[in-house]
């Protein structure tokens, strides 16, 4: 699958409450933003991805429920005014962190995301993803998210959805004493995993660093990605990386060798067919 085009600026919004920097709460807006991709299936008119969305909707200035499962109702709005594919042809893409505490005044903390699975699978053809280092599912499968056939949480694995193959990797590197970390030896070849099952797209939550415009992240999946690219036979097309965990200015850069990494830290993008 590749991203042929992405416009530039958000086409809708959606206001909510988030947890400021050094206590306290504060509104912000979570961008959308409209693209347009090739080998999408028939089956589907659009994809739609979204990653830490760590925040809660605003009821009457106060936090009301996690922003995912806001946005899963704004989502459906929209289709209902015509302004995108209607639910029950859009796939979803979820990177992870969607987790935010109940008075939205403290950043970092973690807890059951399950809400937010539920509130996507209820509403949408299915829903496909991984967890985040925030995420707490209290060691429940996808399957007690909603309906088996559209809820799959992804690790080291893959799916086909409708003609197209998902594959997926959880958590992040780091010490796996704590919640959704990985070391790098178990982390990287898990992705070298997922690569051999040549997935259309590949979710993360952790994603690559781009340095030629300084953009953080994980540099070892960078140079993974990269090899692995460049070792493919001419022609392949390569996967859609959809990962989160560190926000960037830009919301998608190419990497050495082909592969497109669509960052959707707190932000969200749909995808639908690209005109033929």
């Amino acid at each position: 699958m590749r991203v042929v085009s992405l416009d530039s600026e958000p086409f809708a919004e959606v206001l909510y409450l988030d947890a400021a920097r050094g206590g306290g709460t504060t509104r912000v807006s979570l961008p959308l933003f409209q693209g347009r991709v090739s080998g999408l299936p028939a089956e589907l008119d659009a994809l739609v991805a979204a990653a830490d969305l760590q925040g809660r909707e605003s009821c009457g200035g106060r936090p009301g429920r996690l922003l995912g499962e806001r946005l899963a109702e704004e989502l459906v709005r929209l289709a209902n005014r015509g302004l995108l594919p209607a639910p029950d042809r859009t796939g979803i893409l979820l990177g992870g962190d969607l987790y935010t505490v109940p008075l939205c005044d403290r950043r970092g903390k973690c807890g059951d995301v399950e809400p937010v699975w539920r509130a996507f699978a209820e509403r949408f053809r299915w829903v496909a993803g991984v967890v985040g280092n925030h995420d707490n599912l209290g060691g429940r499968t996808a399957g007690h998210m909603g309906d088996e056939q559209r809820t799959h949480l992804l690790d080291g694995n893959t799916v086909t959805l409708d003609g197209l193959r998902v594959g997926g990797v959880g958590g992040i590197v780091g010490a796996p004493t704590r919640l959704n970390r990985k070391e790098a030896t178990r982390f990287n070849p898990l992705v070298e995993g997922v690569l051999a099952r040549a997935p259309d797209v590949l979710i993360c939550h952790e994603g690559p660093d781009f340095p030629p415009l300084s953009l953080p992240g994980n540099a070892s999946m960078r140079e993974l990605l990269e090899v692995w690219a460049e070792l493919q036979q001419p022609g392949l097309v390569l996967p859609l990386l959809v990962c989160g965990h560190s926000w960037w200015p830009e919301v998608m850069v190419e990497l050495a060798g082909g592969i497109q990494v669509l960052k959707v830290d707190a932000r969200v993008v749909v995808l639908s067919r690209a005109r033929e």
